[in-house]
């Protein structure tokens, strides 16, 4: 079955050009000109991934991202004229897992839908596999539940959306290696060529946030990236 993607942009053009690519790319499309419809199609419909405007009258996309994770686990493209690190760093705490301002080229835009979609292909054959195991990884009060996907901060459910608990894994499982943040980001989004180092410092910035005293985990390796550290 071919992926079905949604497409909210309130500039006609911009909707146009995205659905041609992505019908060239075989995925099946539809619309919303803004934050509600989105939400309102999303409550009748399964999608396998939105890309959504961030600027848009009635509501706008940072609002129609958290109603719609509330309720569906579905990945989210964040695309916006507003580049600042702040947008970014907004975009990917309300659950975007990626950001891209426009004006943009059609051609990567593409490429980072079918990396997305292809890790969330992968994480869910990872978590139908995980189903039979009772895998946990605890560091003291810092407790990660594999087959459960959330995490606990001294018995306390910590509030991480999906990218930051990925991230978290990703880390963990790595405890004590020092990863550079090519490998992060292939690792966790599945970019190479393309992939931008900034995305993980600002995610990272997130998650030590929402760490608490844990967030001496990770560890900033100067010149490298970021390790894991029990």
């Amino acid at each position: 079955m071919m992926p079905k993607i949604l497409i909210v942009d309130d500039e006609e053009e911009i909707v146009r050009l995205i659905r041609r690519y992505a019908q060239r790319e075989g995925y099946e499309t539809a619309e919303a000109c803004d934050g509600s419809e989105a939400v309102e199609l999303c409550g009748k419909y399964d999608f396998d991934l939105i890309i959504m405007d961030v600027m848009m009258r009635d509501m706008d996309g940072y609002t129609a991202v958290k109603k719609i994770r509330a309720e569906k686990d579905i990945p989210v493209l964040m695309l916006s004229a507003r580049g600042t690190e702040y947008d970014k760093l907004f975009g990917f705490e309300v659950g975007a897992d990626d950001y891209v301002t426009k004006p943009f080229s059609p051609k990567e835009l593409m490429a980072r839908v079918k990396v997305i979609l292809k890790r969330q292909a992968k994480t869910g054959a990872a978590n139908a596999g995980d189903t039979k195991k009772t895998e946990k990884m605890v560091f003291g009060g810092l407790e990660i539940d594999i087959p459960g996907r959330s995490v606990s901060i001294d018995g306390e459910k910590a509030e991480l959306t999906l990218k930051e608990y990925d991230l978290l894994t990703y880390l963990a499982r790595n405890c004590g290696i020092a990863l550079s943040r090519d490998q992060i980001l292939d690792g966790v989004w599945g970019y190479d060529s393309f992939g931008d180092d900034r995305t993980v410092d600002w995610q990272i910035k997130l998650l030590r946030g929402k760490l608490g005293k844990y967030r001496d985990h990770i560890r900033t390796v100067r010149g490298v990236g970021y390790k894991f550290e029990a």
